[in-house]
């Protein structure tokens, strides 16, 4: 696949009320048309951006199978804009009781795959299931790798997605105001370290009168600079990325290259 093309992308950085499906999803729907008159071509959602995140009593209730009513309703609107969405929502397994957060990649034809979480962040140890793959998924426009949102400060996940061919990464995500700084920090090192485009994407709004997310949502080139940032509590920010610039980048800089896979990882986790 040529990576000489430039693909639009979009970040929607919302506001979400708990357990309020239905006004979530027409929020939603309203950025992602947004975007798509802005030129769009994949589109990213926030992490549980379905149901909010501090639903823990909720989980199982809220929890959907995949495909489901959102994936249901992410497919149409794929289908009818010829777009990529890439969404995180509450996941129903096919063990009853057992919950996970994962990410769902959509394309105009379709589910494309799933991404379960891997690092779960404190009490989200007792309430998801932990997901064991590193998937990438290629849409044709680009090959594209996925972390949600705490495994943002975990650069091995996306090391290993990089050396199995991913030239972006997306991380939906509900990251907290108060650790912001390391937000700042890792979404630019994730793109630098890996010589890709970065897609990170977080909540607004306060749940339970007691979290409160960062906003922030940005968009990240290859040597690491912004190229977009959200500042408002629902926005849409788009940014064109020229695929070619993760190729140069990573001859300019080989870490890919020069890495010895042997010491460092696991060799099933980073072979095809």
């Amino acid at each position: 696949m040529s990576l000489t093309t430039t693909l639009n992308v979009a970040a929607i950085q919302m506001n979400c009320l708990p357990g309020d499906k239905a006004g979530n999803l027409r929020k939603a729907q309203e950025l992602v048309e947004r975007s798509i008159k802005q030129g769009a071509k994949l589109i990213v959602l926030p992490e549980l951006f379905n149901t909010g995140y501090r639903v823990e009593e909720n989980d199982d209730a809220l929890a959907e199978p995949i495909p489901g009513d959102t994936t249901n309703w992410m497919f149409e609107l794929c289908k009818q804009n010829n777009v990529y969405i890439i969404g995180c929502i509450l996941e129903k397994s096919e063990i009853k009781g057992v919950v996970y957060d994962t990410a769902v990649v959509v394309a105009p034809q379709g589910i494309i795959g799933t991404y379960r979480k891997i690092y779960l962040w404190d009490a989200e140890k007792l309430r998801f299931g932990k997901g064991e793959e590193y998937p990438v998924f290629d849409l044709g426009i680009a090959r594209v790798g996925i972390q949600i949102c705490y495994e943002i400060g975990f650069p091995e996940g996306s090391r290993i997605l990089s050396l199995k061919g991913a030239d972006l990464i997306v991380y939906p995500s509900a990251f907290g105001k108060a650790r912001l700084y390391a937000w700042d920090v890792a979404t630019r090192s994730r793109a630098l370290e890996n010589g890709s485009f970065v897609i990170a994407v977080n909540r607004t709004g306060t749940e339970k009168d007691e979290t409160t997310f960062g906003g922030c949502s940005r968009i990240v080139g290859p040597q690491g600079d912004i190229l977009a940032e959200a500042t408002e509590e629902d926005q849409v920010i788009v940014a064109a990325l020229d695929l070619s610039l993760v190729t140069s980048q990573r001859r300019n800089i080989p870490y890919l290259r020069d890495i010895n896979k042997t010491l460092v990882y696991n060799k099933e986790l980073i072979t095809e």
